[in-house]
């Protein structure tokens, strides 16, 4: 095979495989978002605190994160049919990678979270915030970092994960590694796959820290606010007070 064919193939598996990574990383951070969150909230202590709910929850997620991805692609081939029409192809890898990513992001998230510091949440509550005001002005703010890298953690799992998907013709680069890098023995034409394989993993742990280094840069000079008002004038009135007395 020479550079040219190699070329002509990768372009379109290449795109493949930032298809099914970005549907399934946008629909998972949808999802597992609020799944962690709530997954804190009613855990014991919590703001919602409910051991029923939050053992549920966290029995479903534990199951959910304990299946090879593999095992889950082959399990949901009928239920990936009748979502999206095929059980092959790009759009059909995403349905077993949203549904093995939200879990294992609701765990990150959750961590994340959990340490956000709770003289904050008590601080805001003695304000009277209500907790969705908690959670929207206080616990995703401060664990933004965090959920930041856990969404970079995410997306380069889903990147291995669409990798292992060509083997039950998933599509994108990992099709093109079994096809033709292991099938055909075209070994080079495997490590050319490897390599763009390693250099967007690479490129995606880049932009997640960069990204986690400037929030977390933003939070020590002052640029996380409590309802509005600035560390360094604590009593200052702030037009996000008028939304605390509302709630």
């Amino acid at each position: 095979m020479t550079w040219d064919q190699m070329w002509a193939l990768m372009g379109p598996a290449t795109q493949e495989t930032f298809q099914m990574v970005g549907v399934s990383t946008v629909v998972t951070v949808l999802l597992g978002l609020p799944l962690g969150v709530l997954l804190v909230l009613t855990d014991k202590g919590g703001l919602l605190a409910n051991q029923a709910v939050n053992k549920t929850i966290g029995f479903v997620v534990n199951i959910a994160r304990s299946v090879p991805f593999i095992i889950l692609m082959i399990a949901l081939i009928s239920f990936t049919r009748w979502l999206v029409g095929t059980s092959i192809g790009w759009q059909a890898a995403t349905v077993p990678l949203t549904i093995g990513a939200i879990p294992f992001f609701a765990r990150l998230v959750e961590t994340s979270v959990r340490e956000v510091d709770r003289g904050l949440v008590e601080a805001v509550q003695s304000m009277g915030g209500s907790t969705w005001t908690i959670v929207r002005k206080t616990l995703l703010p401060e664990a933004l970092p965090g959920i930041v890298a856990s969404i970079t953690t995410t997306v380069i799992t889903l990147v291995s994960y669409s990798a292992m998907a060509g083997t039950v013709g998933g599509g994108g680069l990992g099709t093109l590694a079994v096809n033709y890098g292991y099938q055909r023995f075209e070994t080079a034409f495997m490590w050319v796959i490897v390599a763009e394989l390693v250099l967007i993993v690479t490129a995606v742990q880049l932009i997640g820290d960069f990204a986690v280094r400037r929030l977390s840069h933003r939070g020590r000079t002052g640029g996380t606010r409590l309802f509005g008002r600035s560390p360094a004038d604590p009593t200052a009135p702030s037009a996000d007070d008028e939304d605390l007395v509302a709630s």
